[in-house]
């Protein structure tokens, strides 16, 4: 049976980061809320604060790093020690924090605001992210790859996991919605630049992000381009 991914049918959002790691895997799945279904699963005892979640027959898995760590175990894009499993997970749940902070810089004083009656917050928010958080996460990532004792320009082992994948979406996310800021931070950081371009080209992701199943960032979604707030 085919996964069932359950997320809003009109953004990229969380729900790309599963997209991207089902696509590389080769995972026959449906996008119920694409497919013009809004219909819910019963969680019984467990239910998820909010998707996207994914359901594999019985299990229903929330989170995205949660989901990302039982696909990346059953389809192989996590390493097979208990210490690149955890390794993994650690990028991740760091990646949950830079969207986070990505997403506040529209939405400093919360999502029950538009982003029009918060522009003076935004912009000191997104100035502070241009100039600080950006450049501190993404050589963090730079200092990962450049330790990473296999060397082949990977951030977990020899091999693509879904830490890189979800790498990939952060980078082009930010170079949507800054691409000036991103353009300068860039420069510093090569080996980021490197995996971002050897993940666009592998076969099943490049075909992935040719086709329709691919949604074209907006300014609905985590990364949006306000040109105020590029600096």
């Amino acid at each position: 049976m085919p996964y069932e991914l359950y997320y809003w049918p009109s953004i990229q959002g969380r729900g790309e980061f599963v997209r991207l790691a089902l696509e590389e895997a080769g995972a026959p799945y449906v996008d119920i809320w694409r497919e013009g279904s809004m219909r819910d699963v019963d969680f019984g005892e467990h239910p998820s604060f909010a998707p996207p979640y994914l359901k594999d027959g019985k299990k229903i898995i929330g989170q995205t790093a949660n989901i990302l760590l039982y696909l990346g175990e059953k389809h192989g894009l996590h390493p097979k020690s208990e210490a690149g499993r955890l390794w993994t997970h650690q990028i991740q749940l760091t990646i949950a924090d830079l969207v986070v902070e990505a997403h506040d810089t529209h939405h400093p004083l919360g999502g029950d605001f538009y982003y029009e009656d918060q522009k003076p917050e935004s912009l000191r928010r997104a100035k502070l992210f241009r100039e600080s958080r950006i450049p501190k996460f993404l050589d963090w990532f730079e200092t990962i790859l450049a330790r990473n004792p296999k060397g082949d320009g990977f951030l977990v082992g020899a091999r693509v996991s879904t830490a890189d994948l979800s790498l990939f979406q952060v980078v082009e996310g930010l170079s949507y919605a800054f691409p000036k800021a991103m353009k300068r931070a860039a420069a510093k950081v090569p080996r980021v630049v490197a995996l971002r371009d050897r993940v666009a080209a592998r076969p099943r992701i490049k075909a992935y992000l040719k086709s329709e199943r691919r949604i074209p960032f907006n300014e609905d979604g985590i990364f949006r381009r306000y040109p105020e707030l590029d600096g």
